[in-house]
Protein backbone atom coordinates (compact mmCIF):
# COMPACT_ATOMS: atom_id res chain seq x y z
CA UNK A 1 0.00 0.00 0.00
CA UNK A 2 1.33 3.46 -0.93
CA UNK A 3 1.73 6.28 1.56
CA UNK A 4 -1.05 8.15 -0.25
CA UNK A 5 -3.48 5.23 0.10
CA UNK A 6 -2.55 4.88 3.76
CA UNK A 7 -3.19 8.58 4.29
CA UNK A 8 -6.61 8.38 2.62
CA UNK A 9 -7.62 5.38 4.75
CA UNK A 10 -6.50 7.22 7.88
CA UNK A 11 -8.57 10.32 7.03
CA UNK A 12 -11.61 8.19 6.17
CA UNK A 13 -11.30 6.37 9.49
CA UNK A 14 -11.13 9.63 11.37
CA UNK A 15 -14.23 10.90 9.59
CA UNK A 16 -16.17 7.76 10.47
CA UNK A 17 -15.11 7.83 14.11
CA UNK A 18 -15.69 11.52 14.59
CA UNK A 19 -19.09 12.20 16.15
CA UNK A 20 -21.15 14.70 14.25
CA UNK A 21 -22.28 17.57 16.41
CA UNK A 22 -26.02 17.28 16.98
CA UNK A 23 -28.09 20.18 15.64
CA UNK A 24 -30.68 21.06 18.29
CA UNK A 25 -32.34 24.14 16.82
CA UNK A 26 -35.12 24.59 14.26
CA UNK A 27 -32.72 24.31 11.30
CA UNK A 28 -33.03 20.56 11.96
CA UNK A 29 -36.37 19.36 10.55
CA UNK A 30 -36.54 16.52 13.10
CA UNK A 31 -36.25 19.06 15.93
CA UNK A 32 -39.02 21.15 14.39
CA UNK A 33 -41.25 18.07 14.20
CA UNK A 34 -40.66 17.27 17.88
CA UNK A 35 -41.65 20.79 18.90
CA UNK A 36 -44.79 20.52 16.79
CA UNK A 37 -45.73 17.10 18.19
CA UNK A 38 -45.22 18.37 21.75
CA UNK A 39 -47.37 21.39 20.82
CA UNK A 40 -50.14 19.16 19.50
CA UNK A 41 -50.21 17.23 22.76
CA UNK A 42 -50.12 20.40 24.88
CA UNK A 43 -53.13 21.73 22.95
CA UNK A 44 -54.91 18.41 23.33
CA UNK A 45 -54.35 18.47 27.10
CA UNK A 46 -55.65 22.06 27.37
CA UNK A 47 -58.72 21.14 25.30
CA UNK A 48 -59.40 18.11 27.48
CA UNK A 49 -59.02 20.14 30.67
CA UNK A 50 -61.47 22.79 29.47
CA UNK A 51 -64.07 20.04 29.00
CA UNK A 52 -63.47 18.80 32.57
CA UNK A 53 -63.92 22.18 34.28
CA UNK A 54 -67.27 22.24 36.08
CA UNK A 55 -68.63 22.94 39.57
CA UNK A 56 -67.27 20.47 42.13
CA UNK A 57 -64.16 19.53 40.16
CA UNK A 58 -60.97 20.00 42.16
CA UNK A 59 -57.67 21.52 41.08
CA UNK A 60 -55.98 18.24 42.00
CA UNK A 61 -58.27 16.10 39.83
CA UNK A 62 -57.73 18.47 36.91
CA UNK A 63 -53.95 18.47 37.35
CA UNK A 64 -53.77 14.68 37.40
CA UNK A 65 -56.11 14.46 34.40
CA UNK A 66 -54.00 16.87 32.34
CA UNK A 67 -50.75 15.12 33.19
CA UNK A 68 -52.32 11.75 32.36
CA UNK A 69 -53.31 13.07 28.91
CA UNK A 70 -49.74 14.24 28.24
CA UNK A 71 -48.19 10.99 29.51
CA UNK A 72 -50.54 8.75 27.52
CA UNK A 73 -50.09 10.73 24.31
CA UNK A 74 -46.28 10.90 24.37
CA UNK A 75 -46.22 7.15 25.05
CA UNK A 76 -47.48 6.63 21.49
CA UNK A 77 -44.55 8.46 19.90
CA UNK A 78 -40.80 8.00 19.40
CA UNK A 79 -40.53 4.57 21.00
CA UNK A 80 -37.54 3.46 18.95
CA UNK A 81 -34.30 3.68 20.93
CA UNK A 82 -31.48 5.89 19.65
CA UNK A 83 -27.95 4.61 20.32
CA UNK A 84 -29.47 2.13 22.76
CA UNK A 85 -31.26 4.83 24.77
CA UNK A 86 -34.96 5.61 25.03
CA UNK A 87 -36.05 9.10 24.02
CA UNK A 88 -37.13 11.15 27.03
CA UNK A 89 -40.63 12.64 26.79
CA UNK A 90 -43.49 13.71 29.02
CA UNK A 91 -44.53 16.62 31.21
CA UNK A 92 -42.28 19.65 30.74
CA UNK A 93 -44.16 21.82 33.22
CA UNK A 94 -46.62 20.39 35.77
CA UNK A 95 -50.27 21.17 35.14
CA UNK A 96 -51.39 24.03 37.35
CA UNK A 97 -54.96 25.18 37.95
CA UNK A 98 -55.02 28.69 39.41
CA UNK A 99 -58.33 30.10 40.63
CA UNK A 100 -59.54 33.73 40.64
CA UNK A 101 -56.84 36.05 42.10
CA UNK A 102 -54.21 33.31 41.85
CA UNK A 103 -52.16 33.93 38.71
CA UNK A 104 -50.12 30.74 38.29
CA UNK A 105 -48.32 27.67 39.73
CA UNK A 106 -51.17 26.24 41.82
CA UNK A 107 -50.57 22.49 41.56
CA UNK A 108 -51.90 20.84 44.76
CA UNK A 109 -50.73 17.62 46.39
CA UNK A 110 -52.93 14.57 46.96
CA UNK A 111 -52.30 14.86 50.70
CA UNK A 112 -53.83 18.36 50.87
CA UNK A 113 -57.47 19.21 51.48
CA UNK A 114 -59.27 19.83 48.20
CA UNK A 115 -62.03 22.38 47.60
CA UNK A 116 -64.32 22.06 44.59
CA UNK A 117 -64.61 24.75 41.95
CA UNK A 118 -67.66 27.03 41.94
CA UNK A 119 -69.65 28.36 39.01
CA UNK A 120 -68.19 31.72 38.01
CA UNK A 121 -64.66 30.95 39.20
CA UNK A 122 -62.00 32.20 36.79
CA UNK A 123 -59.57 29.37 36.01
CA UNK A 124 -56.05 29.67 34.58
CA UNK A 125 -54.68 26.44 33.10
CA UNK A 126 -50.90 26.19 32.61
CA UNK A 127 -48.86 23.20 31.36
CA UNK A 128 -45.99 22.00 29.21
CA UNK A 129 -45.05 18.91 27.19
CA UNK A 130 -41.70 17.84 25.78
CA UNK A 131 -40.41 15.25 23.35
CA UNK A 132 -36.67 14.57 23.55
CA UNK A 133 -36.30 17.77 25.57
CA UNK A 134 -37.99 19.98 22.97
CA UNK A 135 -40.60 21.88 24.94
CA UNK A 136 -44.00 23.32 24.05
CA UNK A 137 -45.98 25.22 26.70
CA UNK A 138 -49.46 26.72 26.84
CA UNK A 139 -51.80 28.54 29.21
CA UNK A 140 -55.51 29.31 28.89
CA UNK A 141 -58.21 31.11 30.88
CA UNK A 142 -61.83 30.00 31.24
CA UNK A 143 -64.81 30.54 33.56
CA UNK A 144 -66.50 27.63 35.36
CA UNK A 145 -70.01 27.19 33.89
CA UNK A 146 -73.09 26.61 36.12
CA UNK A 147 -73.20 23.02 34.81
CA UNK A 148 -71.60 20.93 32.09
CA UNK A 149 -73.99 21.94 29.29
CA UNK A 150 -75.02 25.39 30.55
CA UNK A 151 -73.62 28.60 29.03
CA UNK A 152 -71.01 30.47 31.03
CA UNK A 153 -72.24 33.41 33.08
CA UNK A 154 -69.91 36.35 33.80
CA UNK A 155 -69.76 36.73 37.61
CA UNK A 156 -70.97 40.05 39.00
CA UNK A 157 -67.76 40.25 41.04
CA UNK A 158 -65.67 40.17 37.85
CA UNK A 159 -67.57 42.22 35.28
CA UNK A 160 -64.23 43.53 33.96
CA UNK A 161 -62.99 40.03 33.06
CA UNK A 162 -63.82 40.74 29.41
CA UNK A 163 -61.39 43.66 29.25
CA UNK A 164 -58.70 41.72 31.15
CA UNK A 165 -59.00 38.49 29.13
CA UNK A 166 -59.25 40.18 25.71
CA UNK A 167 -56.24 42.35 26.58
CA UNK A 168 -54.17 39.35 27.70
CA UNK A 169 -55.09 37.29 24.64
CA UNK A 170 -54.52 40.10 22.13
CA UNK A 171 -51.22 40.98 23.81
CA UNK A 172 -50.15 37.35 23.42
CA UNK A 173 -51.00 37.46 19.70
CA UNK A 174 -49.21 40.76 19.13
CA UNK A 175 -46.17 39.64 21.11
CA UNK A 176 -46.02 36.40 19.10
CA UNK A 177 -45.96 38.39 15.85
CA UNK A 178 -43.30 40.76 17.23
CA UNK A 179 -40.84 37.99 18.12
CA UNK A 180 -39.08 37.84 14.78
CA UNK A 181 -35.46 37.77 13.74
CA UNK A 182 -33.80 41.14 14.28
CA UNK A 183 -36.40 42.51 16.71
CA UNK A 184 -35.51 43.25 20.34
CA UNK A 185 -37.17 42.25 23.60
CA UNK A 186 -37.90 45.91 24.36
CA UNK A 187 -40.03 46.04 21.16
CA UNK A 188 -42.24 43.24 22.50
CA UNK A 189 -42.56 44.86 25.94
CA UNK A 190 -43.69 48.11 24.31
CA UNK A 191 -46.29 46.25 22.21
CA UNK A 192 -47.71 44.48 25.29
CA UNK A 193 -47.88 47.74 27.28
CA UNK A 194 -49.71 49.42 24.41
CA UNK A 195 -52.40 46.71 24.41
CA UNK A 196 -52.76 46.84 28.21
CA UNK A 197 -53.20 50.63 28.14
CA UNK A 198 -55.91 50.41 25.47
CA UNK A 199 -57.99 48.07 27.62
CA UNK A 200 -57.28 49.84 30.92
CA UNK A 201 -55.55 46.87 32.58
CA UNK A 202 -52.05 46.13 33.91
CA UNK A 203 -49.55 43.41 32.93
CA UNK A 204 -48.44 41.19 35.83
CA UNK A 205 -44.95 42.40 36.74
CA UNK A 206 -43.43 39.05 37.72
CA UNK A 207 -44.49 37.18 34.57
CA UNK A 208 -41.89 37.01 31.81
CA UNK A 209 -41.49 35.42 28.41
CA UNK A 210 -38.48 33.13 27.99
CA UNK A 211 -36.43 31.61 25.26
CA UNK A 212 -36.57 27.80 25.38
CA UNK A 213 -33.92 25.35 24.29
CA UNK A 214 -33.55 21.60 24.52
CA UNK A 215 -34.27 20.67 28.17
CA UNK A 216 -34.18 24.39 29.08
CA UNK A 217 -37.55 25.98 29.88
CA UNK A 218 -36.24 29.32 31.23
CA UNK A 219 -33.55 30.42 28.81
CA UNK A 220 -31.22 33.41 29.07
CA UNK A 221 -33.18 35.65 26.70
CA UNK A 222 -36.22 37.13 28.45
CA UNK A 223 -39.03 39.58 27.72
CA UNK A 224 -40.71 41.68 30.40
CA UNK A 225 -44.43 42.42 30.20
CA UNK A 226 -43.91 45.93 31.54
CA UNK A 227 -41.07 48.41 31.84
CA UNK A 228 -39.76 48.41 35.44
CA UNK A 229 -40.41 51.50 37.54
CA UNK A 230 -37.28 53.50 38.57
CA UNK A 231 -37.46 52.03 42.08
CA UNK A 232 -37.50 48.51 40.58
CA UNK A 233 -34.23 48.88 38.68
CA UNK A 234 -33.16 45.34 39.63
CA UNK A 235 -36.10 44.05 37.59
CA UNK A 236 -34.65 45.56 34.40
CA UNK A 237 -33.69 42.94 31.80
CA UNK A 238 -30.65 42.96 29.55
CA UNK A 239 -31.52 43.87 25.99
CA UNK A 240 -31.50 40.96 23.56
CA UNK A 241 -32.19 40.39 19.87
CA UNK A 242 -34.26 37.51 18.52
CA UNK A 243 -32.70 35.21 15.95
CA UNK A 244 -33.98 32.73 13.39
CA UNK A 245 -34.44 29.15 14.65
CA UNK A 246 -35.06 30.19 18.28
CA UNK A 247 -38.09 29.14 20.34
CA UNK A 248 -40.00 31.27 22.87
CA UNK A 249 -42.67 30.85 25.52
CA UNK A 250 -44.89 33.89 24.99
CA UNK A 251 -46.38 34.27 28.46
CA UNK A 252 -48.92 37.04 29.16
CA UNK A 253 -50.92 37.67 32.33
CA UNK A 254 -53.07 40.76 32.86
CA UNK A 255 -54.92 42.14 35.88
CA UNK A 256 -57.59 44.68 36.71
CA UNK A 257 -55.41 45.47 39.75
CA UNK A 258 -51.98 47.07 39.81
CA UNK A 259 -50.25 43.92 38.55
CA UNK A 260 -47.91 43.75 41.54
CA UNK A 261 -48.39 40.21 42.76
CA UNK A 262 -47.05 38.47 45.86
CA UNK A 263 -46.34 34.86 46.79
CA UNK A 264 -49.42 32.96 47.97
CA UNK A 265 -49.64 31.83 51.57
CA UNK A 266 -49.57 28.16 50.68
CA UNK A 267 -47.11 25.33 50.19
CA UNK A 268 -44.90 25.55 47.12
CA UNK A 269 -45.24 22.31 45.14
CA UNK A 270 -43.41 23.04 41.85
CA UNK A 271 -39.61 23.11 41.72
CA UNK A 272 -36.76 22.82 39.23
CA UNK A 273 -33.25 21.41 39.73
CA UNK A 274 -30.49 24.00 39.88
CA UNK A 275 -27.89 22.13 37.84
CA UNK A 276 -25.10 24.49 38.87
CA UNK A 277 -25.41 23.75 42.59
CA UNK A 278 -24.25 20.76 44.65
CA UNK A 279 -24.26 20.07 48.40
CA UNK A 280 -23.90 17.04 50.69
CA UNK A 281 -27.34 16.85 52.32
CA UNK A 282 -27.77 15.81 55.95
CA UNK A 283 -31.33 14.46 56.13
CA UNK A 284 -32.29 11.07 54.72
CA UNK A 285 -35.53 12.51 53.30
CA UNK A 286 -33.56 15.28 51.57
CA UNK A 287 -31.19 12.78 49.97
CA UNK A 288 -34.21 10.78 48.78
CA UNK A 289 -35.62 13.91 47.12
CA UNK A 290 -32.35 14.86 45.44
CA UNK A 291 -31.74 11.32 44.18
CA UNK A 292 -35.25 11.21 42.70
CA UNK A 293 -34.83 14.63 41.12
CA UNK A 294 -31.46 13.77 39.58
CA UNK A 295 -32.85 10.51 38.21
CA UNK A 296 -36.29 11.63 36.99
CA UNK A 297 -36.32 15.44 36.75
CA UNK A 298 -32.71 16.53 36.16
CA UNK A 299 -33.50 19.68 34.17
CA UNK A 300 -37.24 20.39 33.86
CA UNK A 301 -39.77 21.55 36.52
CA UNK A 302 -41.58 18.92 38.58
CA UNK A 303 -44.16 18.76 41.34
CA UNK A 304 -43.86 16.89 44.64
CA UNK A 305 -47.02 15.06 43.56
CA UNK A 306 -44.86 13.12 41.08
CA UNK A 307 -42.83 11.40 43.83
CA UNK A 308 -43.68 7.84 44.89
CA UNK A 309 -43.39 8.91 48.55
CA UNK A 310 -45.10 12.30 48.78
CA UNK A 311 -44.62 12.49 52.55
CA UNK A 312 -40.85 12.04 52.23
CA UNK A 313 -40.79 14.56 49.42
CA UNK A 314 -42.51 17.21 51.57
CA UNK A 315 -40.03 16.57 54.37
CA UNK A 316 -36.91 16.58 52.23
CA UNK A 317 -37.53 19.44 49.82
CA UNK A 318 -36.85 22.19 52.38
CA UNK A 319 -33.18 21.34 52.85
CA UNK A 320 -32.77 21.12 49.08
CA UNK A 321 -34.22 24.63 48.70
CA UNK A 322 -32.16 26.05 51.58
CA UNK A 323 -28.93 24.96 49.90
CA UNK A 324 -29.91 26.10 46.42
CA UNK A 325 -30.21 22.63 44.93
CA UNK A 326 -33.72 23.31 43.60
CA UNK A 327 -35.51 26.49 42.58
CA UNK A 328 -39.09 26.97 43.85
CA UNK A 329 -41.97 28.13 41.66
CA UNK A 330 -44.36 29.71 44.20
CA UNK A 331 -47.99 30.44 43.43
CA UNK A 332 -48.47 34.15 42.74
CA UNK A 333 -51.60 36.05 43.77
CA UNK A 334 -53.03 39.47 43.01
CA UNK A 335 -54.87 41.59 45.57
CA UNK A 336 -58.27 40.23 46.62
CA UNK A 337 -60.99 41.43 44.29
CA UNK A 338 -58.68 41.79 41.28
CA UNK A 339 -59.54 40.01 38.06
CA UNK A 340 -56.75 38.05 36.37
CA UNK A 341 -56.36 36.35 32.98
CA UNK A 342 -53.41 34.30 31.72
CA UNK A 343 -52.62 33.11 28.19
CA UNK A 344 -49.41 31.50 26.93
CA UNK A 345 -48.24 30.05 23.64
CA UNK A 346 -45.08 28.64 22.08
CA UNK A 347 -43.55 30.49 19.14
CA UNK A 348 -41.04 29.06 16.66
CA UNK A 349 -38.93 31.75 14.98
CA UNK A 350 -38.70 30.23 11.50
CA UNK A 351 -36.97 31.67 8.41
CA UNK A 352 -40.47 32.47 7.09
CA UNK A 353 -41.35 34.35 10.30
CA UNK A 354 -42.78 33.56 13.75
CA UNK A 355 -45.09 30.54 13.99
CA UNK A 356 -47.44 30.12 16.97
CA UNK A 357 -47.84 26.37 17.59
CA UNK A 358 -49.75 26.22 20.90
CA UNK A 359 -52.71 28.00 22.41
CA UNK A 360 -56.47 27.76 21.91
CA UNK A 361 -58.78 30.49 20.65
CA UNK A 362 -60.15 32.89 23.26
CA UNK A 363 -63.54 31.75 24.68
CA UNK A 364 -66.35 33.64 22.94
CA UNK A 365 -67.88 34.82 26.22
CA UNK A 366 -64.87 37.09 26.84
CA UNK A 367 -65.94 40.38 25.23
CA UNK A 368 -64.81 43.98 25.58
CA UNK A 369 -66.30 47.25 24.38
CA UNK A 370 -62.82 48.77 24.29
CA UNK A 371 -60.60 48.73 21.22
CA UNK A 372 -56.84 48.69 20.72
CA UNK A 373 -54.96 51.47 18.91
CA UNK A 374 -54.80 51.57 15.11
CA UNK A 375 -51.36 49.91 14.84
CA UNK A 376 -52.39 47.02 17.11
CA UNK A 377 -55.71 46.64 15.28
CA UNK A 378 -53.84 46.31 11.98
CA UNK A 379 -51.51 43.64 13.42
CA UNK A 380 -54.46 41.67 14.86
CA UNK A 381 -56.25 41.82 11.49
CA UNK A 382 -53.16 40.50 9.70
CA UNK A 383 -52.95 37.65 12.24
CA UNK A 384 -56.65 36.85 11.73
CA UNK A 385 -56.34 36.76 7.92
CA UNK A 386 -53.22 34.58 8.10
CA UNK A 387 -54.97 32.16 10.49
CA UNK A 388 -58.01 31.92 8.19
CA UNK A 389 -55.82 31.16 5.16
CA UNK A 390 -53.93 28.51 7.12
CA UNK A 391 -57.19 26.89 8.29
CA UNK A 392 -58.61 26.89 4.76
CA UNK A 393 -55.44 25.33 3.38
CA UNK A 394 -55.52 22.67 6.09
CA UNK A 395 -59.18 21.91 5.38
CA UNK A 396 -58.53 21.64 1.64
CA UNK A 397 -55.64 19.27 2.23
CA UNK A 398 -57.79 17.14 4.56
CA UNK A 399 -60.63 16.90 2.01
CA UNK A 400 -58.21 15.60 -0.64
CA UNK A 401 -57.36 12.56 1.48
Amino acid sequence: MSDDESSVDSVSSEEVEKEEEEITDLSNSDVCTKYQEAARIANLAITGLVSQIKPGATALSLCTFGEAVITSQVAKLYNKKVDGKSIEKGVAFPVSISVNECVCNNSPLSSEEQLGLNAGDIIKIDLGCHIDGYISVAAHTVIVPPSTDAPVEIPASAEDIGDVAVAAYNAMLVASAAIKAGAKNSDVTAAVEKVAAAYGVNPIAHVRMHQMKRFVIDGVKEVALRTPAPEDEEEKLAECTFETNEVYAVDVAMSSGDGKVKEADQRVTIYKRNVESNYRLKMKASRYVLNEVNAKFPTLPFTLRMFDDERQAKMGITECVNHGLVVPYPSLVEKSGSTVAHFKCTVLVLPSGPSRVTGLGIPEYFKSEKSPDDDTTKILEEIRIKAEKKAAKKKKKKNKK
